[in-house]
């Protein structure tokens, strides 16, 4: 199975959103089958097949999540970000003002699907393969 530390190589060559897609085309090929990464501290659980799971240490100190979502700021922060516009912190603290406390990526259906605090899905987007 994959491990916390072959997912860090693969992230460290992410720059910003543009480099999105061919990262999870790498942590496919690891075994990963979706994760989720929680916005609050950076941490991510990684899941595999056979119920396999495993997860990282958070990456930042803790940013408070609006309790508020704001679908709209955070559709247009996303689209500056995919287009390479902000890196990935400036991402997360965006995330956070606009109320997403994960996302989650499936890889079966090739899909990052964002959530607010009370686990309402704000938005789902197709990954470009």
């Amino acid at each position: 199975m994959f491990t916390i530390e072959q997912i860090k190589t693969a992230h460290s060559k992410v720059k910003s959103g543009v480099d999105f897609p061919k990262y999870i085309q790498e942590i496919i090929q690891l075994g990963v089958t979706s994760y989720e990464a929680f916005v609050a501290d950076g941490h991510t659980d990684y899941f595999g097949k056979a119920d396999y799971k495993t997860t990282s240490p958070a990456k930042y100190d803790s940013l408070t999540i609006a309790e508020k979502s704001n679908i709209e700021e955070f559709k247009s922060d996303l689209k500056a970000h995919q287009q390479g516009k902000t890196d990935y912190m400036t991402f997360c603290s965006d995330c956070a003002k606009s109320g997403v406390e994960k996302w989650k990526v499936c890889m079966e259906k090739m899909t990052c699907t964002y959530f607010d605090k009370t686990g309402n899905e704000m938005l789902e987007e197709i990954i470009p393969s």
